[in-house]
């Protein structure tokens, strides 16, 4: 397997708790104990994912996100003990993929991580929608030729939007292909995701022409057609 995740948490309880059981997976681990080292590591070793604690020094876990999210598009599960909907809304759109409250099962946080990564293969080819162009081998967006920086939840998100452009795919199905069954009730995860893929391919996202709100139903993908 050979990839490698950052673990970012000033808690050495959970490093210590969950490190062995990533290990015995394969999985390469580095651990990094605030924020400000977090990204010195983040930036040296390129890691796979990252494991991203919110509350720790130097640096809040909401400002590591948004510094990762400038420079790559690795994917980012949050773990915290703040389990409230505002805390996980503000993680989401501020570019995490996943969030974990803690207490959690190490057998949810492996498959977690197995759902994040697996985002990243495809088996489809190239789409294009008006003048956007979707390449799922590749994992690369593009609109008028310039490369959108995505995000894994980001680009899944839309992937599954522009498969079902035919039709409307409610917030309901977007959860449960794209995080898994387990996320039935958990729709609050596609608004923010909606927000800022329009904010990413749109031209103008307070007048959206890709992604189309269809009002209490769900959301559909304009093609141009």
């Amino acid at each position: 397997m050979n990839q490698r995740i950052l673990i970012v948490d000033d808690d050495p309880g959970i490093v210590a708790a969950i490190t062995p059981s990533l290990r015995a997976q394969g999985y390469n681990i580095a651990i990094a104990h605030d924020g400000e080292s977090a990204l010195q590591k983040f930036s040296h070793l390129a890691p796979d994912l990252v494991l991203l604690d919110l509350v720790m020094p130097s640096l809040h876990g909401i400002a590591v996100c948004q510094r990762i999210r400038q420079q790559r598009s690795t994917p980012i599960i949050v773990i915290s003990v703040k389990g409230a909907e505002a805390d996980i809304v503000t993680a989401l759109d501020n570019g995490a993929d996943d969030y974990l409250v803690k207490p959690f099962r190490l057998s949810e946080l492996l498959a977690r991580i197995r759902a994040v990564l697996r985002r990243g293969r495809s088996e489809q080819t190239v789409i294009q929608c008006a003048d956007l162009v979707i390449d799922t081998n590749r994992r690369i967006v593009q609109r008028q030729g310039e490369t959108i920086n995505l995000t894994p939840i980001e680009y899944a998100v839309l992937a599954e939007l522009v498969a079902h452009r035919d039709g409307v795919v409610t917030a309901r199905q977007i959860v449960q292909r794209v995080w898994g069954p387990q996320y039935t009730d958990s729709t609050d995860y596609v608004k923010g995701v909606i927000r800022r893929l329009r904010v990413k391919i749109e031209p103008d996202p307070s007048h959206p022409r890709y992604i189309i709100t269809e009002p209490h139903v769900g959301y559909r993908f304009n093609d141009g057609g």
